[in-house]
């Protein structure tokens, strides 16, 4: 696990899932309260994965240019950041628009009928 992630299970869940993870979850919101693209969420990662593997390296001796562990990084941020991104875009559309949208599941929405 350690040669895949570039660094132990427990530094890969503290630093990148928890730290990083929660920064790539309120990128995603502020990006989708400006009304922005998902491709920027995904560029926004991109920087975030850059710092999460430099802290990696500098603080708990990872690897610092592990490909794989730099693409499993990314993807999890840019999951989490899009998760977020949704949420955030759909809670925004139906509070915005109540007279004509409503809520179907926490990542989707319908217009509502004779609207």
């Amino acid at each position: 696990m350690t040669a895949l992630l570039g660094t132990s299970l427990g530094v890969f869940i503290g630093l990148t899932v928890i730290i990083a993870g929660g920064a790539a979850i309120m990128t995603g919101r502020a990006l989708a309260d400006g009304w922005q693209p998902a491709w920027m969420v995904v560029a926004a990662c991109f920087g975030l994965t850059i710092a999460d593997r430099f802290l990696v390296y500098a603080l708990f001796q990872g690897e610092l240019l592990s490909l794989s562990g730099f693409a499993i990084d990314f993807l999890v941020l840019v999951a989490l950041a899009l998760l977020a991104w949704r949420i955030t875009g759909v809670r925004k559309v139906v509070n915005q628009y109540p007279w004509r949208y409503e809520r179907t599941s926490l990542f989707a929405y319908r217009e509502k009928a004779g609207a």
